[in-house]
């Protein structure tokens, strides 16, 4: 990324701990990033190096305990509408239909019904839910829910997308066609998107760069340029220049799986 432009989203050496009953646990420790207008960044790292804490700093539901976070040059103090979040879980709410729920947002930031449901509409039909308006959530498999959520978060016009696993919890194939909607759904919108994964193979074939987290506590141990053209295609994985950066990718994950599994051998000595 070239080094004139300038970074949307900035982190500077923050860090978060936890004050638990046993003392405190340092989850993130001097992380500094950055991440470019109309990028998508995803993150991977062994499991609980922090990268659900760290999408979560940036949502503004929890709050650094050191550190400075920057969006197109504000400080991150709280929760903002320039923030759109999807998570892992089906954070949909079940007495309101698709619409109403794409809508929700929208209502509280006072936009007439008119235009709520134009936009709605809009979005809904990006992500291939036209005719599901009224339907309610229990009635959707898990794919659509997560369609759903990912419209309402456009819907809300954020600054920046901000994806925990959105797509974990889906079968192979879903999962598959899920990630060739969001480059859709990318390409059509141009938002800035962090994404977040346990899935090497999906980092690699979403993102424009790769953030690979130490082990906890979390830091950023490598930046990966990802040398693939777009549009991305499915025949990309088995390319061998995918292969290389998986290969890369894949060998410090292990070593940091190592360091982990090496410090929670000592710690349980001690």
């Amino acid at each position: 990324m070239s080094a004139e432009l300038t970074p949307k989203l900035v982190l500077r050496n923050v860090s978060m701990a936890y004050t638990t009953r046993s003392g405190s646990i340092l989850a993130i420790d001097n992380l500094s990033c950055q991440v470019y207008d109309r990028e998508i960044v995803t993150i991977v790292g062994t499991s609980g190096c922090g990268k659900s804490t760290l999408l979560r700093m940036i949502a503004g539901l929890i709050k650094p305990t050191a550190g400075e976070m920057l969006l197109d040059n504000r400080q991150i103090t709280g929760p903002g509408p320039d923030r759109g979040m999807v998570f892992q879980s089906y954070t949909l709410f079940p007495w309101l239909t698709v619409r109403k729920n794409v809508e929700f947002g929208l209502k509280i930031k006072g936009i007439p019904e008119k235009e709520r449901r134009e936009i709605a509409s809009h979005f809904l039909n990006i992500v291939g839910l036209k005719g599901f308006e009224n339907v309610y959530p229990k009635s959707l498999s898990g794919g659509m829910k997560q369609r759903v959520a990912i419209a309402r978060a456009l819907a809300n016009d954020p600054d920046i997308l901000l994806m925990d696993e959105p797509f974990g919890a889906l079968d192979a194939q879903t999962r598959s066609l899920m990630q060739e909607l969001l480059l859709k759904v990318w390409a059509e919108s141009h938002k800035t998107i962090l994404f977040v994964t346990h899935d090497v193979d999906e980092a690699i074939f979403l993102g424009d760069r790769v953030y690979v987290m130490s082990a906890r506590p979390g830091r950023i141990r490598e930046e990966i340029e990802v040398p693939l053209e777009r549009p991305r295609t499915y025949e990309m994985l088995t390319t061998e220049t995918f292969m290389r950066v998986k290969r890369a990718v894949l060998q410090i994950i292990h070593e940091e799986s190592v360091k982990a599994i090496q410090h929670e051998a000592i710690g349980g000595q001690a």
